[in-house]
């Protein structure tokens, strides 16, 4: 009888063992009910040959930032699709299968981001998911063969063999190769069935003119694209013919992975990795289009495949870049697609003339270089000095083209802004194009490197050419050639020992870029304009010439470090050097020299919040609801999200800058402990500015990250009023401290009164009474009583409930509601 029995037990721990949730996800089929955590070497659901995973992909280099997506299980970094937008979520996120709406995402306090009832046929009936070997995720009823909805009707960036690409559905690039969120460009085939790639605004959501056609030829005909599981990719046609999309001779194997992406930089490419050694990694075997510079039409509107005054450049991977022409720097620093603003004063017309005939503008020469759809104006000359006066002297001319000979012999000048700009070799006309006459040097450069430094170059040689030229003897030639090479080789000798004083300091600082005092003394003309002075010093404006393009810097010039704290300045600096996000500004980096310290910060082109907000015109609400929501993004990322908690003890609207796009960005974070304590009045014996400053900081209580709270809720009064918040002309109307006053006409619903009547504030007057009951809640006088950034943060974007009736602190006046 034990025979039997051991066998029935066998089976029917067999039978469970299949039956389990474990069971089920190697098998590709994930019950009602099931879900999965985001956490660091967290489970995921697997396809049953094991190849693909769904779930909470864990995003390299960030603090514990995960993306719902689809990936390749086995090669590192290979994601092929991603839910929400390609927008991250925190550790602790859950995605859930549920019968009513699919797959749901929620963060960690349980507020839905994102789920597959918006996009699928039927928003009710889902039986179970199924995890498919070509990567295909699908949620399916019992007895249908067609999907509820599935992650193939979707793409993001990629398709995989087994997908199409259907009618109107978009391709979208990433932002980035580390950012996955949508990019610029878009690969999709349009209703007249055409597949084409478009550059699109991020901002406005619209796609300009296409800069690439497949199948050009029977454009109008196509009817979808097909990359069917052997690995084969065609356009099929209306018609039933096909245009096969693969190179010629190439034949797809069992034994290799495919994968097709549009890169973030618009070219779409087909990789392969052999399946027996993925180690070796993938191989782009294709791209289209192999010239993304030279697009094959004008676009009506936009900028082109680069920003505005930016030219475009492909290099040996046929890759394109973009980059800044002299004269030229980036709005946006951090997005190398950007427009490129000029680095010189542009006049009016009426004050054109008078500047240009006192030399305020010059023409450089840029070989192989043209922006071939600005034209205006042709003037019909043969010669090189008068296409340049006519453009010098012409206001509205921004650059101008010339060719000798062919069949379009002439002078062209070209309006601003310059747009589908590009160096190539290709291109024979000369061209120049219009700069402010400062220390830019017009001499010709490489256009296959990078534009020549703003810096003039050395005129040793030019000098030296002009001594052997000159009537001397030959015996002072001979001093002369001695006596430089003295020179030369002390110099040389200085040099080694500065560059190997700068590579240990290099080591010392892994995070962030080492500049010598020389350097920043060049790059901001011997610290000539001065942007503003803070509670660390002095700050001015710099162009940093090494790289490509130059960009704009801030230099901020420390004065309040002792020369025995390098310790600690190593320590500040190289945190600040890891923290990366949206609402901070970036540190670019830094000089340690004797006893030179300076921070130098990329450039913010508006300006501090304080100007901004307390100026003659008032910001629109919508703009100030975005700031507060931006520096509240910005704070629970130094508190809770970076690798190295920060207290900033020092929230102002003065540490607020705004960059090109209007986008809050915290500066002087992580400095606090650099300071030298009681150095000067704008600091408060402890650390702060006045009117901001928490009051545990004046009895000796532990400071945590809530004195950066109450900070925040006192800028989130001045925002929301547009007042400052220790104000004269308060004491009119019943309060001269601005927390004191809103707590009054918070208890009295007298909102309009805090808003001076901003109609579009009041327009909105459920979110201006959130807004207005969170920055009360912050500067409760009790920290304990404060909430957190994070919660902050949920609260103003509408994510978490916000308590009523903030009790009435002593921190506030007497007001006769008290």
């Amino acid at each position: 009888m034990s025979e039997p029995i051991s066998c029935t037990i066998f089976l029917l721990t067999l039978i469970i063992l299949l039956l389990s949730p474990t069971g089920a996800q190697n098998s590709g089929n994930i019950t009602v009910g099931q879900s999965l955590t985001a956490t660091i070497n967290g489970s995921s659901w697997l396809s049953p040959s094991g190849e693909f995973a769904f779930g909470f992909y864990i995003l390299p280099n960030t603090n514990n930032l995960f993306l719902l997506a689809i990936w390749y299980a086995d090669i590192p970094n290979t994601v092929v699709w991603y839910a929400n937008s390609g927008n991250p979520v925190p550790q602790g996120s859950l995605v859930k299968l549920t019968v009513t709406d699919g797959l749901i995402l929620s963060d960690p306090q349980g507020h839905n981001l994102w789920n597959t009832s918006t996009y699928s046929r039927s928003s009710n009936g889902v039986s179970y998911g199924f995890m498919n070997d070509t990567g295909n995720f699908s949620l399916k009823r019992r007895n249908d063969q067609n999907p509820v909805w599935q992650s193939f009707d979707h793409p993001t960036d990629t398709l995989v063999p087994g997908q199409s690409l259907k009618m109107s559905v978009v391709l979208n690039s990433r932002l980035s190769e580390t950012e996955y969120r949508p990019g610029r460009f878009q690969v999709q085939i349009t209703n007249d069935g055409k597949m084409q790639y478009y550059v699109m605004n991020l901002k406005t959501e619209i796609a300009y003119t296409a800069y690439h056609i497949s199948d050009p030829s029977n454009a109008g005909n196509t009817q979808k694209l097909v990359y069917n599981e052997s690995g084969y990719m065609y356009i099929l046609r209306k018609d039933g013919s096909m245009y096969n999309m693969l190179p010629d001779g190439y034949t797809p194997s069992e034994d290799v992975y495919q994968r097709t992406t549009l890169s973030h930089d618009g070219v779409l490419k087909w990789y392969s990795i052999p399946k027996s050694s993925i180690d070796d990694g993938w191989k782009v075997f294709q791209s289209e289009p192999g010239d993304l510079c030279n697009t094959p039409s004008a676009p009506n509107v936009g900028t082109g495949i680069c920003g505005f005054n930016s030219l475009c450049s492909i290099g040996n991977d046929l890759n394109p870049t973009c980059m800044c022409p002299p004269g030229y720097s980036l709005q946006d620093p951090n997005d190398i697609y950007s427009s490129c603003k000029p680095d010189f004063k542009l006049s009016s017309c009426e004050e054109y003339a008078e500047r240009a005939k006192k030399g305020e503008y010059k023409l450089l020469r840029l070989p192989n270089t043209d922006f071939i759809y600005n034209d205006y104006e042709r003037l019909n000359s043969s010669d090189e000095a008068e296409c340049q006066n006519a453009c010098l002297k012409d206001c509205f001319c921004a650059a101008a083209s010339f060719n000798p000979n062919g069949g379009s012999i002439g002078c062209w000048k070209k309006k601003t802004p310059l747009y589908n700009g590009k160096t190539d070799r290709n291109v024979q006309d000369i061209f120049w194009i219009k700069v402010g006459n400062t220390n830019l040097t017009s001499d010709q450069y490489n256009p296959n490197d990078s534009f020549p430094p703003l810096k003039t170059k050395n005129k040793v040689n030019s000098s030296f050419k002009a001594l052997l030229g000159g009537s001397l003897s030959v015996n002072l030639l001979l001093i002369s050639a001695v006596g430089l090479g003295i020179l030369f080789m002390n110099h040389k000798k200085r040099l080694r020992v500065f560059d190997e004083s700068k590579r240990k300091t290099l080591r010392e600082y892994r995070n962030v870029h080492c500049f010598s005092y020389q350097e920043l003394k060049e790059a901001t003309n011997d610290f000539e304009e001065e942007l503003g002075r803070g509670s660390f010093g002095i700050v001015y404006k710099g162009i940093i010439s090494q790289g490509n393009p130059p960009i704009c810097v801030a230099v901020k010039k420390l004065d309040r470090i002792s020369g025995d704290t390098d310790k600690e300045f190593k320590t500040e600096v190289n945190v600040i050097g890891r923290t990366h996000h949206k609402n901070l500004v970036q540190l670019v980096g830094f000089c340690k020299q004797e006893d030179q310290r300076l921070l130098v910060y990329e450039y913010m082109s508006n300006g501090s919040l304080a100007d901004y907000l307390f100026g003659d015109l008032r910001p629109s609400w919508i703009e100030r609801v975005q700031i507060a929501q931006g520096i509240a993004s910005g704070l629970l990322y130094l508190h809770e999200e970076c690798s190295t908690q920060i207290i900033h003890c020092d929230i102002k609207p003065q540490n607020i800058l705004l960059d090109e796009y209007q986008n809050a960005r915290i500066s002087d974070f992580g400095l606090a402990k650099l300071l030298i304590l009681n150095q000067t009045n704008t600091i408060t014996a402890i650390r702060g500015t006045k009117g901001y400053v928490a009051p545990e900081w004046f009895r000796n209580k532990p400071v945590t990250v809530k004195v950066d709270v109450y900070s925040f809720g006192v800028l989130l009064l001045e925002i929301i009023c547009c007042r400052k918040s220790v104000c004269p002309k308060l004491i009119e109307e019943g309060g001269a401290i601005l927390t004191d006053f809103a707590f009054d006409c918070y208890l009295s619903d007298r909102l309009d009164s805090l808003v001076n009547d901003d109609m579009e504030a009041l327009s909105d007057i459920a979110r201006l009474k959130r807004f207005v009951t969170v920055a009360l809640w912050c500067v409760q006088e009790d920290p304990s009583h404060r909430p957190t950034m994070r919660m902050v943060t949920q609260m103003l974007e509408g994510l978490a409930e916000v308590p009523n009736n903030p009790p009435c602190s002593t921190s506030f006046s007497m007001t006769s509601q008290c």
